[in-house]
């Protein structure tokens, strides 16, 4: 499988998942073909409670435009996509061609082409390219780590009122509590979130999902 919920005995974790909306065939294939393909990079996909959750916010939330910094092999986004209110828009960005070629022969397979659209590039450059204006009703954050203030920055102010924000590896496998985790990755994430409790434009909270997701609600 993929990776899952921190701090979780591997019992209780195939618990939380026998309990849960399983996973469809679909989302099983991708997994599958992300191993064998990117066995070195598995740890870049969320896992399959994050994936549900997040479909479920953006049901909750009534999303119909979204923006994904970080789409890997297009696991999330079609999460994130079929949660989305009819004729809703997923805008994901990514660098790697390789990656996302998997990405979009799955949203094919999903029927989600149409809704997803794919921009290759640096994110940062993608959003600064759009109108400062509220657009999008949720976002996901999953990229670099040392670059999530500057796509906080960038989203917020075109997030409607209301809208969601979430941002994934927000523990940083737990080393954000450890003084002698140093690298510029750990340090961007502790600085994330301290820039996110603090911003007076939203509102935030850490789950314990995955490796840490932060769901802030922009007021």
């Amino acid at each position: 499988m993929t990776r899952t919920s921190e701090n979780l005995s591997p019992e209780l974790y195939e618990y939380l998942l026998a309990h849960s909306e399983p996973v469809d065939e679909l989302l099983r294939d991708l997994v599958a073909e992300t191993e064998q393909r990117f066995p070195d990079r598995v740890g870049l996909q969320i896992g399959p409670e994050q994936g549900t959750f997040m479909r479920m916010v953006a049901q909750l939330a009534g999303a119909r435009d979204a923006v994904e910094i970080g789409t890997f092999t297009g696991y999330s986004a079609i999460c994130l996509a079929r949660g989305l209110a009819p004729g809703g828009t997923l805008l994901s960005c990514d660098l790697s061609e390789e990656w996302t070629s998997v990405a979009r022969s799955y949203w094919q397979r999903a029927g989600l082409s149409d809704t997803i659209t794919l921009r290759l590039g640096p994110a940062l450059q993608t959003l600064r390219e759009l109108d400062r204006e509220p657009r999008f009703d949720l976002a996901f954050i999953d990229a670099d780590k040392e670059g999530y203030i500057d796509y906080w920055e960038e989203l917020v102010p075109r997030m409607r009122s209301g809208g969601t924000i979430l941002a994934d590896n927000t523990f940083s496998h737990g080393r954000v509590i450890d003084p002698a985790a140093t690298s510029p990755a750990v340090e961007g994430i502790r600085k994330f979130n301290v820039h996110a409790r603090d911003d007076g434009r939203a509102e935030a909270v850490i789950l314990p999902i995955g490796d840490g997701l932060t769901l802030a609600r922009v007021r």
